[in-house]
Formats: structure tokens, sequence, C-alpha cells
């Protein structure tokens, strides 16, 4: 039998197969609602036949959204247009669908993607960030507001708010954005974090928040609800966020009943020297879970499925995270199923584009007309 292809859980929650749909920014939402495009991006994800369906980076507050595009959960209107498309998807798929909940921090208030990404003034339609410290992501940016203890309390009920509304409408499981330089992680980098309270210095006051936040949504949902964190392993800068750091912090969250962490790295600062290559960031993955008993996800370069199979059967990680692999080719589970001679769900109505040489490939799946 795949390795990949076996059944896990993460909690109480049951997954098919180990493959996870990794949280993938659309910046197609209207004012934080979802749109016509949601529904037709998580259709095709959602019938895709992977384990797991991880929805994008979901703004806490308008002020923690990467750029005026983005998703958001913080009112009734935005929990009602995403409660929305979640049943409109859920008519036609049973797989699992968590979210991401995230506040991007001084990384906020920026241009789309394909409009350069870069910093959006107030001036010019954006708004003024927020951050641990009013330490700049680049040289030419203004600096962001360092957070005061007031900010610092309307951030943590963001996030529990937006996890009330999330368990509200259904969706099954959670995982806390604390990776890609965005504001959590900006609390546990050095880099980013120079703040001199209790929050900041030593690696204790640094993690200070991002288990206070992590703590708030795991009380504000059941115990049935998986909470879990995606982290950035490493800064990939001298001096910053390394795997050293990220293993305490992996074994704080592991004492405080965390369900899952997802294993990513970098993305807080320019500096930064990535070795990507294929598998590149498995090894911090890796060395997680020898060093904890969480539930680790693995994420990067994963595109081949021998890769995917090798990952989990050695033991590296007990799940891999597909993001613009997935894009490319939404029906990746279905074409790794039949190399590594596994079953897959599908969607009857597709029941018809099963190979001639695959026969089991959509298991019981029978068809006939006249």
């Amino acid at each position: 039998m795949s390795h990949l292809f076996s059944p896990f859980s993460i909690g109480q929650l049951s997954l098919r197969n180990r493959i996870v749909i990794a949280p993938m920014c659309q910046y197609s939402a209207d004012n934080g609602l979802t749109t016509d495009w949601h529904l037709i991006h998580l259709g095709h994800l959602a019938l895709s036949g992977a384990g797991l369906l991880i929805l994008e980076a979901t703004a806490v507050e308008p002020e923690g959204r990467i750029s005026p595009a983005d998703l958001g959960l913080w009112s009734d209107a935005t929990e009602a247009a995403l409660g929305n498309t979640l049943a409109s998807v859920r008519k036609y798929s049973s797989m699992p669908i968590a979210i991401q909940l995230a506040h991007a921090g001084r990384k906020a208030s920026s241009h789309v993607p394909w409009e350069g990404g870069q910093l959006i003034p107030p001036d010019q339609g954006g708004w003024q960030p927020f951050a641990p410290s009013a330490e700049r992501y680049s040289p030419d940016e203004a600096p962001p507001l360092a957070l005061d203890r007031e900010g610092l309390a309307r951030v943590r009920d963001a996030f529990v708010s937006a996890a009330w509304r999330a368990h509200r409408i259904g969706l099954d499981a959670i995982e806390i954005h604390g990776a890609h330089g965005y504001l959590l992680h900006q609390f546990l980098s050095p880099l980013s974090n120079t703040r001199t309270d209790e929050y900041g210095g030593s690696l204790e006051n640094r993690m200070r928040f991002p288990l206070e936040v992590f703590d708030a949504v795991r009380a504000a949902v059941p115990t049935t609800m998986p909470v879990g964190m995606r982290i950035s392993a490493t800064d990939w800068v001298e001096g910053g966020w390394d795997l050293e750091q990220s293993v305490v912090f992996a074994r704080a969250l592991e004492q405080r009943a965390c369900s899952f962490i997802h294993v990513s790295s970098g993305g807080l600062s320019p500096l930064q020297q990535i070795p990507v290559g294929p598998n590149y960031q498995v090894p911090l993955a890796e060395r997680i879970r020898h060093e904890t008993d969480l539930p680790v996800i693995a994420v990067g370069l994963v595109t081949e499925a021998a890769q995917a199979e090798a990952i989990v059967a050695e033991g590296r990680a007990d799940m891999v995270a597909l993001a613009r692999g997935i894009l490319f080719d939404p029906r990746w589970p279905w074409h790794a199923a039949a190399e590594l001679g596994a079953q897959v769900d599908a969607p009857p109505q597709y029941w018809r584009s099963q190979p001639r040489d695959q026969k089991a490939l959509f298991g019981a799946a029978r068809i006939g007309q006249r």
C-alpha cells in the first residue's frame, strides 16, 4: 500500500490520505469578502482527491491583510460570504477544509503580486502597518508602528473572534499563520523584534505573544476542532530565527495541545539566502518531527509522486503539502495515485475519465448508459 495514500488523523479529524493543499493567497476578495473566484478556485481543489484543503491566509482584522484584496474573517459580512462559499463547495465534496488565520504585520498594505507586491503608502490607498517593533522590512520603506499593549490585546482578540467564526461556519480545523515574515513570525525573529519589554529579547520573551495567540485560539473553539501552527523554521539570515529556536517553539506548542505543525521557511527578510531545490525544506520538518510528537506537514518544491511517497515512507514527515504544484495540476493526487497504485476519491461526474489501465483508481466506480 502507498504510504502517501494511507489514512491519517489530526486529533479527531480523519484524512483519507497524507496530501495537504497548502494555503495559497488569491488576492481576489472584495473588502475581505469571498467572490466568485473563490468558488471556482476552491471548487477545483476540493475535487482534487487530496486529504485536506487549507484555505488561504485569512486576515483577522482589516489592517492585517497583506493586500487590499485579501480574504478576511473579521465581521458578520465576511463570515456570511465565506460560509456561503463553503456551503456551495461542500455540496459536491466531502474533503475536510481548514482555514489559515493570519495577520500580516509589517508586510501589510501591499500591492497584489501581479502589480509588483510593494508597500502601498496610506496616501495612495494603503494603511499604516503594525509590527512588534518599528523595524522596516526594507530600507526604502516607512517603518511600521510598534504595537502597544492595547494593540497586542486587540490582535489577540481578533484571532479569537475569527476562530469563533471559523467554527460557526463549519470549518474542520484552524492553522495559525506564524510563518513567511508575517506578524507572529515577526515576534519570533530577533531581526524584526527589538522590543525591550516581556515580548522581546530572550527566546522565551519572543515566543510569548505567538503562544498567547495560540492559547487564546485553542481555548476559544471546541477541543474536537484541531488547531495547528504554520512556522518558518529559519529566516535563512545570519543572526535570525533558526531551526534550533524552532525546535524549542515546537516543543512549547506540543505542551499546549497543538494539533499539528506545518513547516516552511523564510519570508522575513529581503537578505534571506534560500538554497532552493527539491525537498529543500523537508530536513526542517524532519528535525521537528524527530524532536517532538507533533504531526508534521512538510512543504516546498515537492512536485513528484515518488518524492512525496518517500517523504512519508521514510518518516521525514506525516503529511506532504502542495501549493504551486497543485495550481499547475489540480488533479495531482489522481495522477499520483495512478503512479503509486493507490485509490483516490473522484466525483461520479468524472468517473468516465478513469484510464483504461487503471480500473481501480477511483475505487468501486461503476458507470453505465444506453
